[in-house]
């Protein structure tokens, strides 16, 4: 617990800096936008193709990795369920951001650089495969969940399910990862450097967002407490008991239940702008959330750790 909590602070450290930096105009908002496709298509990528790269084969852990996939599966059927049985009295239209919110997680942006803090670059390539299985979700549930679509129908983009960085970062890193390649320094280096910009940037970026959030607004709101209560504490302790059932242990065990303690997408906001939901309820509702996962991360990796 203690370790965990000691890496979650250091990560909101840095949101801090950018939350600063943003307030003394020196790296904005503005600009973070327009490093988003920087880091989703080239150094979140980056991060999943090193950890490919760096790990040892061995039959135990490609096995486990197909296995991380099984349960990244479970765990988002889960959260589908529990955010389609919830907030049914709400306004439909923040309905739809509240249950997105509830069902995905921050796998990349929050889950790789916790992942690879605590658990190392074994828990990093577990995490992609729990990635892999996030955007098979994200974009055909959660777009049923967010569009609100012409004439009662939403339209489901496969290539987006299949083509998109996570999911052709594992199809790169992979192959070499089966095959037991190493990879000479000249290309692994670049690579590493790349990666190693994920979770700094990834914060510095989220700090600028929670610098426009409006904190007397989340205190009103009822609502994102009960999200919080969905997403940080019941959907892990969910998924403790199905990962003791499935007599999971390690790394693997970890990884999981760490990519279930994840605090809301960013997602949430970019598919509230893309399908005309509130932005600004969604943005409110990321920020509060990830604020709460400082004390319920380190909570949930403790119990963990003891069971």
């Amino acid at each position: 617990m203690k370790l965990a909590a000691t890496q979650v602070c250091i990560l909101y450290i840095m949101v801090a800096v950018g939350f600063i930096t943003d307030k003394a105009g020196v790296f904005t908002e503005k600009a973070a936008l327009r490093c988003t496709d920087l880091l989703f298509y080239i150094i979140t990528p980056a991060k999943i193709i090193e950890s490919f790269f760096t790990l040892e084969y061995s039959s135990d852990t490609a096995k486990k990795l197909f296995v991380a996939m099984g349960m990244g599966m479970i765990m988002h059927g889960i959260a589908a369920v529990i955010s389609t049985l919830s907030f049914r009295r709400c306004d439909k239209e923040k309905a739809a951001v509240y249950k997105y919110a509830c069902a995905y997680g921050n796998c990349g942006y929050m889950g790789l650089p916790l992942a690879s803090a605590l658990i190392g670059s074994e828990g990093v390539f577990y995490t992609s495969a729990v990635i892999i299985t996030f955007q098979i979700f994200s974009f055909t549930h959660g777009i049923t969940v967010m569009d609100k679509g012409e004439n009662g129908k939403v339209g489901i983009d496969v290539k987006k399910i299949i083509l998109n960085p996570g999911v052709i970062a594992v199809i790169i890193g992979l192959p070499f990862y089966l095959l037991n390649v190493h990879m000479p320094s000249i290309i692994l280096q670049p690579v590493t450097y790349i990666a190693s910009l994920n979770t700094p940037l990834a914060m510095l970026m989220f700090g600028t967002y929670m610098a426009h959030s409006d904190f007397r607004a989340m205190l009103r709101n009822a609502r994102i407490p009960a999200v919080a209560g969905l997403k940080l504490l019941l959907l892990p302790a969910i998924m403790l008991g199905v990962c003791k059932v499935f007599g999971l242990s390690g790394a693997l065990f970890s990884t999981i239940v760490l990519s279930a303690s994840a605090p809301p997408a960013n997602n949430t906001v970019l598919f509230s702008a893309k399908y005309g939901r509130d932005t600004g309820l969604a943005s409110q509702v990321v920020s509060s959330v990830s604020l709460m996962s400082i004390i319920t991360i380190p909570l949930i990796m403790g119990v963990a750790s003891v069971i």
